[in-house]
């Protein structure tokens, strides 16, 4: 069984940056894909940002942060960062990491949360 475990978040001004980061724990990782999602009060649970381990690390963003975001990896670590610039106060959520062993589909493996808020 994978664990991720989550740090990073916390609360910033507009226009701030914070850098998430996700690492598994446990065993028998062999992860494909990492992502990020997040969950605002009363909203539902989106993708942020999503990253392949393998095949160069092709990456994937949702619109409302291309050009803000930066996922990465550290496959040494089995690690996967979220650095989050310009931040908005409609960032303001509660972050996921999510792993899977899968090329596609549903991600398996979900850590606890991190809070995110940005304030005006």
């Amino acid at each position: 069984q994978v664990q991720l475990v989550e740090s990073g978040g916390g609360l910033v001004q507009a226009g701030g940056s914070l850098r998430l980061s996700c690492a598994p724990s446990g065993s028998g990782f062999n992860i494909n894909r990492m992502g990020w999602y997040r969950q605002a009060p009363g909203k539902q649970r989106e993708l942020v940002a999503a990253i392949r381990m393998r095949s160069g690390g092709i990456t994937g963003y949702a619109d409302s942060v291309k050009d803000r975001f930066t996922i990465s990896r550290d496959n040494a670590k089995n690690t996967v960062y979220l650095q989050m610039n310009s931040l908005k106060p409609e960032d303001t959520a509660v972050y996921y990491c999510a792993a899977t062993r899968t090329s596609y589909g549903p991600y398996d493996f979900w850590g606890q949360g991190t809070q995110v808020t940005v304030s005006p």
